[in-house]
């Protein structure tokens, strides 16, 4: 039986990206499977390296390492060549490359990129949230919220829920209509993370009225009327003021715009908010 070729996975991250490179690349070799992969993850100081090394050199393996820090790279590379194991460096050559076509320097911080993964999942996780529990689906959510936007209907809940989701924020929104109780457990959240969302007279009727024309409807339901309106804001006006909440108007204000005052607010009250806006 003839002995097993081995390859070292060296990384000073989980070092998946070079295993995946590893076992892509002997596939393309009729022995393929007489070769063995070991992976030795988290490898960030010189002693570790040198561990790892050293049993490369004693079991005759070669050696490929993602390693993004500069020091060890290069004690990498002079070790495998003074004891002539094959080695690749994976990372070094595209860096560089990359770092002269962009004229920066690399950052050579190890696992950004699962930085960036838990960046992404907990953004789904908040959109899902959001979706889960706007127009007020389930009063519970508002419990479990990092935010809670209160208003009457077109002011703007729905959209800026979901466009603060990525922010990571878990944001509730919940419906005031006169006839309709507002829900127990707002009384139980803290004023500081409950926002209310109000807008002009003038503006919900043009888009109420706009909005009954896209379902079919006449624009002259009870709906888009001005006292109906109207008696809107003097309610939600007073549950507001019970709830002791900040306050904003998005009349002639774009999304954007209203979600940076919530998160200025939000900052103020010492509510931590994700600093990357990328999407």
């Amino acid at each position: 039986m003839e002995k097993n070729l081995m390859i070292y996975i060296v990384s000073d991250s989980l070092g998946e990206t070079a295993r995946s490179m590893a076992t892509a690349t002997i596939y393309q070799f009729e022995n393929h499977d007489q070769w063995e992969i070991k992976r030795f993850p988290f490898v960030n100081n010189k002693e570790l390296l040198n561990e790892v090394l050293y049993k490369a050199k004693d079991n005759d393996a070669m050696v490929m390492y993602s390693i993004v820090n500069e020091e060890l790279t290069q004690h990498a590379k002079e070790f495998c060549e003074q004891n002539e194991i094959v080695y690749d460096d994976l990372l070094s050559s595209i860096i560089n490359k990359m770092s002269k076509k962009a004229g920066l320097k690399p950052l050579r911080e190890p696992g950004l990129i699962r930085k960036m993964d838990k960046s992404y999942f907990n953004r789904v996780e908040a959109i899902e949230f959001a979706v889960k529990y706007d127009d007020g689906k389930d009063p519970r959510g508002v419990l479990k919220a990092d935010l809670v936007l209160v208003g009457i209907s077109r002011t703007s809940k729905t959209p800026l829920s979901m466009y603060l989701a990525n922010r990571h924020l878990k944001v509730a929104n919940v419906p005031l209509v006169p006839e309709v109780p507002i829900p127990k457990e707002l009384s139980e959240v803290d004023p500081k993370r409950i926002i209310g969302l109000t807008n002009s007279p003038e503006t919900l009727n043009r888009i109420r009225v706009e909005r009954l024309k896209s379902m079919g409807l006449s624009g002259a339901a009870n709906y888009a009327k001005l006292d109906r309106i109207l008696e809107e804001l003097d309610y939600s006006e007073e549950v507001m003021k019970k709830l002791k909440c900040p306050v904003i108007n998005v009349a002639n204000k774009a999304i954007e715009e209203t979600a940076g005052i919530i998160l200025d607010i939000l900052k103020e009250n010492g509510i931590s908010v994700y600093n990357d806006f990328s999407v």
